[in-house]
């Protein structure tokens, strides 16, 4: 299974998946709106084969007191692909985009309290356990008669400030690995491949790392001046 950013070639099949699988559904230039707007933020699910069995439909919205938050419209899997964790995936996908490109500080989503009678009445409970126990949504009010039929809706709030906060973690040192990587010959990379994976020799790598963390203590001195030592590999995180 493969988790992608939306492309416009995918709308219609988005669309369509739309159609089975959720009572709510949307003109097609209700995607393209989205697409247009909020480009980053929409993910679709693909088989093996490269068909699109699920997606999720997100935008920005702006909050009391100007607090920019995201928003997930529209959320499906086809019933074939169920219990695989595509839901999940695409959730965090999207949130992730938030944060990154828009510092989204939570997400929302509306629920129905109940689904329209017929085959798929009911179905709104599975609905919540997925949203409340596996998204970690919690209900944050109820409004009434929010859907076009006079239905009531859950409004539910999934706060992102933890996820930032480990994005944020992730980045910082990511790209410290990826400048002390950056800085090593190719043969010094290939010797810490290897201890990574705990194999021997490893003196190359470690002598390299040693250098790195001292030059970093010494230019970090208040008193230090010398221009021999201020080169980029001692410029580590500061870009």
């Amino acid at each position: 299974m493969n988790i992608r950013n939306a492309r416009p070639e995918d709308l219609m099949n988005m669309q369509h998946c739309n159609l089975l699988c959720l009572p709510e559904n949307y003109q097609m230039k209700y995607y393209f709106s989205h697409g247009l707007s909020w480009p980053q933020l929409s993910y679709v699910a693909e088989d093996e084969n490269g068909k699109i069995v699920g997606y999720v439909l997100a935008k920005m919205e702006e909050g009391p007191h100007n607090v920019r938050h995201g928003h997930i419209t529209s959320l499906a899997v086809k019933r074939s692909h169920r219990r695989l964790g595509l839901a999940q995936k695409l959730v965090d996908q999207a949130c992730g985009a938030m944060i990154e490109n828009f510092s989204a500080k939570y997400v929302s989503l509306h629920v129905r309290k109940r689904w329209k009678p017929g085959p798929r009445e009911g179905g709104n409970r599975a609905a919540l356990r997925l949203y409340s126990n596996t998204l970690n949504f919690q209900i944050s009010k109820v409004e009434p008669k929010y859907y076009t039929d006079g239905e009531d809706a859950y409004t539910m709030k999934r706060d992102l400030t933890q996820m930032a906060d480990e994005e944020n973690k992730h980045i910082k040192w990511g790209s410290r690995w990826d400048y002390i990587l950056e800085s090593m010959s190719h043969t010094s990379i290939q010797w810490f491949r290897i201890i990574i994976g705990g194999g021997e020799p490893f003196l190359p790598a470690v002598l390299q790392l040693f250098t790195f963390f001292c030059m970093q203590f010494i230019t970090s001195l208040p008193n230090f001046k010398s221009r021999a030592l201020q080169t980029p590999f001692c410029t580590l995180g500061t870009r």
